[in-house]
């Protein structure tokens, strides 16, 4: 692969994890108006570095050209996500005794599906979002919102105007930053000096015995461990206290961070989970490697299935249009021959084509409409949430394929 230098320590990245060919931005859904348009595709051949480990993309895309006002991802059409942040701020109130006169902050905060439960508490906040459109959403919820990327300078700016705060979040966004480095910069200055910072974004180690590929895409810049997200902090001073496993995205870890000025004691959770990446292999490139051969069986399954289900004269439709369903798609090669179209609960997709592939984005009504034979779950990450919500498929025999970890026919 085509070196380039490791986001934490610099050094040229040149061994191969995972290559998957070509594909367009995940969330570059197409208008009718933009069906037959070309699109640029860009590589997916993903790196990890020789000294730090870090498994990572170059940047091949901008951010500010994926996270723009047509952004269409809203965090709070997930029943399962909401409840999740709820939980977690109801958790977080209770434990740092926040009240009238804290401040949490989250950086990424989408349309305000985590501070409106702070901000319905008396607690004051602060949203840091990027995408115009998604920010628009949380502003009208009340929800105060900074439309702007962290980094060391805004960081510093934002802290100067509203505080250092006593709670800063980051859900999912650690991966998705190019320039890591400056933005831990920007989390350390947001932080208060006693504060508290809690990350989470999918573990790496569960990505692979998950054979979790399709959550490799353009957004995610690199794909981290205990030990690679420890040795990104520390660019800043920060140091990981203690940690939590989440079945989150198909596992995820939550970081507890604070300023290593502070003096906070290093939970025991930290070295367990540092010791299960080791015996994972992850402390060694050589333990990265091989990932490849189970993504192309994920690959062959799924079109034998498909094409299987096609000759059998059997009818399939999609459910759900996530950025993880587009690299599954375009990765295999999978077009609207083979599945006609999908559906989504978020309306703003509604009427739109997935990237590279062109299927058509419908109404979830559509599947009770044109009764499928089989629908393929494109989420296959909140199948607890996704099962009892297309329970009504089995009324006409109808049958339900999860493609990953492993093809399932339920």
């Amino acid at each position: 692969m085509a070196s380039h230098p490791c986001r934490i320590c610099g050094s040229p990245v040149q061994t191969t994890f995972v290559d998957l060919g070509m594909s367009p931005p995940c969330e570059a859904f197409l208008p009718a108006s933009r069906v037959d348009d070309g699109e640029t595709f860009y590589p997916l051949h993903v790196g990890i570095c020789d000294r730090c480990l870090l498994v990572q993309l170059p940047e091949c895309l901008p951010a500010d050209e994926i996270f723009t006002e047509e952004y269409v991802y809203f965090s709070s059409y997930s029943k399962f996500w909401v409840a999740h942040a709820r939980r977690y701020a109801e958790r977080m109130t209770t434990e740092l005794g926040l009240g009238p006169h804290s401040l949490v902050t989250e950086v990424a905060s989408n349309d305000g599906y985590l501070l409106q439960h702070f901000h319905a508490a008396g607690i004051p906040v602060l949203g840091v979002e990027p995408s115009g459109g998604v920010a628009k959403a949380a502003l009208e919820k009340g929800i105060r919102t900074e439309v702007t990327f962290l980094g060391a300078e805004t960081g510093q700016e934002l802290a100067a105007r509203y505080g250092r705060a006593d709670l800063v979040a980051g859900n999912n966004v650690f991966a998705h930053v190019p320039d890591l480095r400056d933005f831990v910069a920007g989390l350390a200055a947001l932080l208060a000096e006693d504060g508290l910072l809690t990350l989470e974004f999918p573990h790496l180690m569960r990505l692979i015995e998950g054979r979790q590929y399709d959550t490799i895409y353009h957004e995610h810049f690199q794909y981290l461990t205990v030990l690679t997200a420890q040795r990104a902090l520390a660019l800043s001073d920060l140091v990981v206290v203690d940690v939590e496993q989440l079945n989150t995205h198909g596992g995820s870890l939550r970081l507890h961070v604070r300023h290593a000025a502070a003096g906070h004691a290093i939970g025991p959770a930290v070295a367990e989970v540092l010791a299960l990446e080791e015996a994972a292999g992850l402390h060694t490139v050589e333990g990265h490697l091989g990932f490849a051969r189970a993504v192309d069986k994920i690959k062959f399954d799924l079109l034998e299935f498909l094409i299987g289900a096609a000759r059998e004269g059997k009818t399939v439709a999609g459910y759900g249009a996530p950025g993880k369903g587009n690299t599954l798609l375009n990765h295999c090669g999978i077009r609207a021959d083979l599945l006609p179209y999908t559906v989504d609960i978020n309306p703003h997709k509604h009427g739109m084509f997935l990237p590279g592939t062109h299927i058509p984005i419908h109404p979830v009504e559509r599947i009770r409409e044109t009764r499928p034979d089989y629908v393929l779950v494109l989420p296959w990450n909140l199948r607890t949430e996704i099962e009892p919500q297309l329970s009504y498929v089995a009324e006409w025999g109808g049958r339900l394929v999860f493609p990953i970890p492993e093809l399932t026919v339920i």
